[in-house]
């Protein structure tokens, strides 16, 4: 029999993940999506994405480590409602020994337009330290897998968009 556990991983680029739903509970006084489930949505996504080369579930018990997220910035550019089913589009767009930096984009599962955009910084944990720590090398040689599959995407505009306050209007 072929042992397919040798075989490396297989990146599509960018990795979508499956289908997600929007519960009832997650809507407000607003009619759509509270804020806070965007971030679910992502999380969900991630967790998905990171399972592929090794980071999923198993990854505290067995190493005794996990990752963190040290920063986000999200966008939000259109509305999501209760009935909407729902995609994230991810991609790697760098990594070092310790960290991951991701860009995400939630997206209406069948038509295909972006509500929120998320980039973040992704910490590598020690948890017996629950200090920043070096990825295992066969991590990083899976990160190096799916950063290869997901550099011949264009690097979005809107990475490394700062947050700020437009300039005031002047008063003539």
């Amino acid at each position: 029999m072929f042992d397919t556990s040798k075989l490396p991983a297989l990146f599509f680029a960018p990795f979508v993940s499956s289908q997600m739903r929007i519960e009832p509970h997650w809507i407000d006084y607003n009619g759509h999506l509270n804020m806070a489930y965007y971030h679910v949505l992502f999380d969900n996504a991630l967790g998905e994405a990171l399972s592929l080369v090794g980071l999923g579930e198993d990854y505290i018990r067995e190493r005794g480590m996990s990752f963190f997220t040290g920063e986000v910035h999200v966008i939000y550019k259109r509305e999501l409602h209760l009935d909407d089913p729902v995609r994230v589009r991810l991609q790697l767009v760098g990594y070092d020994e310790k960290r991951l930096h991701i860009y995400e984009e939630l997206c209406h599962a069948t038509e295909g337009w972006v509500s929120a955009t998320c980039e973040l910084i992704s910490l590598n944990i020690d948890m017996a330290t629950r200090r920043v720590a070096p990825f295992p090398c066969d991590i990083i040689d899976n990160l190096a897998e799916m950063r290869t599959s997901h550099g011949y995407l264009p690097t979005p505009e809107i990475v490394g968009r700062a947050i700020r306050t437009p300039a005031p209007l002047s008063r003539q």
